[in-house]
């Protein structure tokens, strides 16, 4: 008798209780176990955002690479492009680098 008295003062807390519980376990559930939870969606969020920061440094890349082609149009430019970058040369050509050492005063 004493152990059914107890079954019930426990039930009819949990019942008093029993939004309060369901509320617990619906957040617990959305924050961790579902497959659409605040955890993934904040992963999620991160990588879009990484991947927005990688896209303008594409584009930057891109806007770039436009500019320095339509320079490239130019083969006077041409020229001083493969020199500057590629060190070539004209035949018969000595070419000479003056490295510049500073000096601290």
């Amino acid at each position: 008798m004493k152990l059914f008295d107890l079954f019930n003062s426990l039930l009819k807390k949990i019942t008093k209780l029993k939004y309060l519980i369901i509320i617990i376990i619906f957040l617990i559930w959305m924050i961790f176990l579902d497959t659409h939870s605040w955890l993934i969606h904040n992963e999620l969020n991160n990588e879009v955002s990484q991947l927005e920061a990688q896209k303008i440094e594409l584009e930057k890349n891109i806007r770039n690479d436009k500019h320095t082609i339509e320079v490239l149009k130019n083969p006077d430019s041409l020229e001083a492009f493969g020199r500057r970058n590629y060190n070539l040369k004209k035949d018969n050509e000595t070419i000479f680098y003056i490295e510049h050492q500073e000096t601290i005063d």
